[in-house]
């Protein structure tokens, strides 16, 4: 296990009912003028967005609306609301949504208190040293983002899709009300597990040897993610279930599970030119390429894939054979993503062939090469991959 440092100052407010708590909890931070930060019209049919207003009515806090945040966050946006939050004097951001209103906001944040262009955070010109304080009710489980110090946005000039991160960026609270996540389509339910599970991929694929107890952690967490999605897929009001969904997306992405080993990241970095091309859902970009990444690196710890096949996958073990029973496990992962209604392959998600070429020069420029550590990608293994992706 390596050294490491975790910080996560997070309060996180679980349960039935509890957006209605929102309004005590922002005045807990003395905040004086809100922005409720929100992406499409499903928190005003649903009623979530009255029920917030009137929390924060009753404890006679101001706000402002910005609306309008689309998947893939956008830079435009980003720069309405850091002159809104400058010229309105705000002092607290409140997103309600999931990763992508989550994002928006943290770019917000970090952007109202910088001189420069936000973008610069993006860019590397610049580190965050300040950000207003966020809040958070959370509606999709998914990105993890209501834990994380992670943000990304995609900025419209190139459509350049970016992260950076702070432990300012964390939330101070997030909310999360598993009932809020009761009427989520199912397939937008199906990308979100498939992103929570990509994230302890991220982790759990690791150069770093000795780290069994983090590698127990990401096992259970991923064998609950299943069997929780197998639940919601004929119950989706089940409570329990989403409980599980809604609580594992946060841990699959606050840091806990990534403690004492490196980290890979490799896969969103693919996905992120695949999701700034063509729009693609996040989630469902990571279920193309995931399985494709798996396959291609499978030679670089065949031990490791063996492990996850048994513990997560409950494929038998072959002794004399690890690389038959890993190859079963990435086998019996695409089957879940199969299983879940999420897509395999380019075609499903209306990516070409044609355009790899396109996507590795805006890899190269966003990332740069190699890229990852479980297995240091360059051009032509990340043109493989797609390659890869590109089959059913």
């Amino acid at each position: 296990m390596e050294n490491f440092q975790y910080y996560s100052p997070t309060k996180f407010v679980f349960g039935k009912n509890t957006e209605n708590e929102v309004g005590k909890l922002i005045k807990q931070f003395n905040a004086k003028k809100v922005l409720i930060h929100y992406g499409g019209g499903s928190i005003i049919r649903s009623g979530l967005l009255s029920r917030v207003e009137n929390a924060l009515q009753k404890e006679k806090i101001d706000y402002l609306l910005l609306g309008g945040v689309q998947p893939n966050p956008r830079s435009g946006l980003v720069y309405d609301g850091i002159k809104l939050v400058k010229k309105e004097k705000i002092d607290f951001i409140l997103a309600i949504g999931g990763g992508s209103a989550i994002d928006s906001a943290k770019a917000i944040a970090a952007g109202a208190l910088y001189e420069g262009d936000f973008w610069d955070f993006f860019d590397r010109k610049a580190r965050i040293r300040s950000a207003l304080p966020i809040g958070v009710v959370l509606t999709i489980p998914a990105a993890g983002s209501e834990g994380s110090t992670a943000t990304v946005i995609t900025h419209e000039n190139g459509m350049l899709k970016r992260g950076t991160g702070s432990d300012l960026l964390r939330p101070i609270f997030s909310i999360i009300n598993p009932e809020l996540t009761f009427t989520l389509p199912t397939y937008q339910t199906g990308a979100g597990i498939s992103d929570m599970m990509a994230h302890i991929f991220e982790r759990y694929l690791t150069p770093t040897k000795n780290v069994d107890l983090t590698d127990r952690l990401c096992e259970a967490t991923l064998k609950s993610i299943i069997d929780a999605a197998r639940v919601i897929s004929v119950d989706p009001f089940n409570y329990e279930a989403r409980a599980t969904i809604c609580w594992a997306g946060t841990i699959a992405h606050n840091g806990s599970l990534g403690v004492g080993r490196e980290e890979d990241w490799a896969t969103h970095g693919l996905e992120h030119e695949l999701s700034a091309l063509y729009d693609v859902t996040h989630g469902a970009g990571l279920a193309v390429l995931f399985p494709a990444y798996m396959e291609y690196t499978i030679d670089t710890d065949i031990m490791r894939y063996r492990q996850l096949a048994i513990r997560v996958f409950d494929v038998e073990d072959i002794p004399s054979n690890p690389k038959t029973v890993a190859l079963e496990g990435i086998k019996r992962l695409k089957a879940f993503f199969k299983e879940i209604g999420m897509p395999l392959s380019f075609d499903e998600i209306g990516a070409s062939e044609a355009d790899i070429e396109i996507l590795l020069d805006k890899l190269a420029i966003n990332r740069g090469f190699p890229l990852g550590s479980f297995k240091k990608l360059t051009r032509e293994d990340a043109r493989n991959i797609f390659l890869l992706a590109c089959k059913k």
